[in-house]
C-alpha cells in the first residue's frame, strides 16, 4: 500500500495557488543588502511572480497536491 506524502508546511506558507491553478510566490532578495540597488531594481522586486518550470511539480508534491 502506497504511503501518502506529508505536507511541507513551510512550502505551503510561501506558495499560493491562483484561481487558474498556477503557483505564485514572493520575489527573493529584498530583505537586506539592497541599498546599492537603484529605484528601478527595488521596484521590480515588489509583488509576486509565477513559478514556472520543473520546480512546479516539486512544489505540488511538497504541498500535498500531486
Amino acid at each position: 500500500m502506497a504511503k501518502k506524502n506529508k505536507t511541507n508546511k513551510s512550502v505551503l506558507k510561501r506558495i499560493k495557488r491562483t484561481a487558474t491553478g498556477k503557483l505564485k510566490h514572493g520575489i527573493c532578495g529584498k530583505r537586506h543588502l539592497n541599498a546599492h540597488f537603484n529605484a528601478k531594481q527595488r521596484r521590480q522586486l515588489r509583488g509576486t511572480a509565477i513559478t514556472t518550470g520543473a520546480i512546479v511539480k516539486k512544489y505540488l508534491i511538497a504541498m500535498g497536491e500531486y
